[in-house]
């Protein structure tokens, strides 16, 4: 029996397959296995959480889309595009033990330096932090709740 840590996210049955020492899950967005780390847990919850609670369209959810931030290839770990196809709400996973704090923030900030995404949140599957960029202030603020469908 595998065990896998409570998330404050709703529960999902995910397909797991254990090869040699290893533990795959499946990915529902890329369909393929994938090495099952506690990133990998909180990220496979979000998908499942935008999609079949909140009701995002899957067609635009992606994960782990490589970007280039300052000459480096990067990739983030969710991100949810509008309806015109332009980033819409960047999602950065942490595992559970990690703790959501300024440095997990400045990376989503450094990404989204690149993408101009107007949302972000961040996440170890136990603590969210979601944020807006307020025009007038230059600046993203801290909100309560996710944005709203694009």
């Amino acid at each position: 029996m595998i065990s896998l840590p409570e998330l404050n996210l709703p529960a999902i049955e995910p397909q797991l397959l254990k090869k040699e020492d290893q533990v795959f899950i499946f990915d529902f967005l890329r369909k393929k296995q994938l090495l099952l780390t506690p990133e990998e847990w909180v990220r496979q919850h979000w998908i499942r959480f935008l999609i079949d609670h909140q009701k995002f369209p899957k067609g635009l959810v992606t994960s782990e889309r490589g970007l280039v931030y300052n000459g480096l290839h990067k990739r983030t770990d969710l991100l949810v595009f509008d309806r015109q196809g332009l980033p819409y709400f960047l999602i950065e996973c942490k595992g559970p033990d990690v703790e959501i704090n300024q440095n997990v923030l400045a990376q989503a900030i450094a990404y989204n330096q690149t993408l101009k995404c107007p949302f972000i949140a961040l996440s170890n599957g136990k603590r969210h932090v979601f944020m807006g960029y307020v025009e007038e202030e230059g600046k993203f603020v801290q909100q309560m709740n996710l944005p709203p469908i694009p």
